[in-house]
């Protein structure tokens, strides 16, 4: 994780008592499938209580609104992103960007729930995202989400590949792009893949070593999952082009 700013910003938002879990690129790095970002994102508790805790934290950072929507439970609940500048010393010119909902991902309750708790050195705390869930979150129409959720899962097998528990062989059947880690699972855990095939029907080609179709379906699944993120967000985003404008009109 970059050193500094963003631990600033995770001590701030503990500081005001901020419900909220560190999700994106510098969850990433936290799983060890690097990725460089100067930036910060965040999905927060969506209730008033929380997000005045959050304005709070935001003011004491000297967080400039950047881009619309302006924040609000509004906009938040419906699946919009805010986006803001630090212009306090320690985190000059760092990006906040704080969510409340993610796409193909549960509520915040249950994110809660399954989130990862980091120690660090001080005996601070920081809470994270869970893994099974940042992977879900990185189905979108980027590539790079697709490259670190690639990294993510492989990262896994390979930290756990000693005695995984029948669940995580399970997920890693259920998540895996890598057709040669495919095959080899379902070589080791024959009776587990069957299972999971029912759910994930390319595993059969996963059985039967077909590599070559096995990396046509996976494509074809990411197609689909890119297809749906951008139909999710196209409403979002013709709602910020008539906020733009009418920004632009009265100014």
């Amino acid at each position: 994780m970059t050193p500094n700013p963003i631990l600033k910003v995770l001590s701030t938002f503990k500081k005001y008592r901020v419900k909220a879990l560190l999700i994106g690129g510098q969850a990433c790095i936290i799983y060890g499938a690097a990725e460089f970002s100067r930036d910060s994102d965040f999905i927060v508790l969506c209730d008033n209580d929380n997000l005045g805790r959050l304005k709070e934290a935001l003011n004491a950072l000297k967080a400039e609104l950047i881009y619309v929507p302006p924040p609000g439970a509004d906009y938040l609940e419906r699946g919009h992103a805010c986006h803001f500048r630090c212009r306090a010393k320690d985190v000059r010119n760092l990006r906040v960007d704080v969510i409340s909902k993610l796409r193909g991902c549960e509520s915040f309750d249950k994110l809660w729930e399954r989130r990862k708790t980091v120690l660090l050195k001080g005996g601070s705390a920081i809470d994270v995202i869970g893994l099974y869930d940042l992977v879900q979150s990185k189905k979108t129409q980027r590539d790079k989400d697709w490259l670190m959720l690639k990294r993510l899962v492989e990262n896994d097998i390979i930290l756990n590949k000693g005695n995984p528990s029948g669940a995580r062989v399970k997920w890693w059947f259920l998540e895996s792009r890598n057709p040669d880690s495919l095959i080899r699972l379902a070589r080791e855990h024959p009776e587990i893949v069957k299972k999971c095939a029912d759910r994930r029907s390319l595993l059969l080609s996963a059985v039967n070593t077909d590599t070559q179709k096995l990396g046509l379906q996976l494509s074809e699944e990411e197609s689909t999952e890119r297809q749906k993120d951008i139909e999710y967000w196209a409403p979002l985003k013709k709602e910020l082009e008539t906020l733009r404008h009418n920004i632009k009109k009265y100014e």
